[in-house]
């Protein structure tokens, strides 16, 4: 019979022997130092397809495409094994959607991440945010001074975006103190040109740039 997420104690395995914190309650990912700089990223609904294994996988993707992977994380330990890493689900937080959602997107990001850990797998903390309103519990969870990872895809399209992705930008930078910061998408400078003497970015271009620089070869 098929499960959902409550049939499970909303996957309660996940975070077993973890620590909570804030006032939400989110699990703390483990401070592991088996992280690098990926070579390359890749996108979990191609990991099936994906030959060179030397990548990180991701979930800047729609919410519905990894929503398997949140609520059978387990199913996905071997194959996730084949590669260099991950990074945490990208679940989405929208400005004005419910706050108990948020954390709780905020909440199974940290959690499939802790579960990984346990099973041996690199995890880069992926944060996002909605507004500032979020600032209070989006970092929870993501320890200081390691990698962290982020994606620009579909949230820097108008003025009030950038600016919310800039001060968002700022404040992890502030509160996570990150020795790198992962992007995913592109980097304009109206955004990130007053953070590149404070830490080192690396840029990974989204799906959609590739199939645009594939056609335009």
């Amino acid at each position: 019979m098929h499960k959902h997420k409550i049939d499970d104690d909303f996957q309660s395995y996940l975070t077993e022997g973890a620590t909570f914190v804030g006032k939400p309650g989110i699990p703390m990912l483990m401070d592991l130092k088996n992280t690098q700089i990926p070579k390359g990223l890749v996108p979990l609904n191609k990991i099936k397809y994906t030959k060179d294994k030397g990548k990180y996988v991701h979930c800047y993707i729609h919410d519905d495409v990894f929503s398997n992977f949140i609520s059978n994380t387990s199913k996905f330990v071997d194959k996730l094994r084949q590669f260099d890493g991950v990074i945490t689900p990208d679940c989405s937080m929208l400005i004005n959607q419910s706050l108990c959602l948020q954390e709780t997107n905020v909440y199974f990001n940290r959690a499939v991440g802790f579960f990984l850990q346990k099973q041996g797998i690199p995890v880069i903390p992926n944060v996002r945010w909605s507004d500032e309103s979020s600032f209070e519990y989006c970092f929870l969870g993501i320890p200081k001074n390691t990698i962290i990872a982020m994606s620009t895809h579909g949230c820097i399209r108008s003025k009030e975006q950038k600016r919310i992705f800039k001060e968002g930008v700022r404040k992890a930078i502030e509160t996570l103190e990150p020795s790198a910061i992962i992007v995913h998408g592109y980097m304009p400078d109206e955004v990130f040109s007053d953070f590149t003497s404070v830490v080192s970015f690396y840029r990974y271009p989204s799906e959609f740039e590739e199939t645009h620089m594939e056609v335009e070869k």
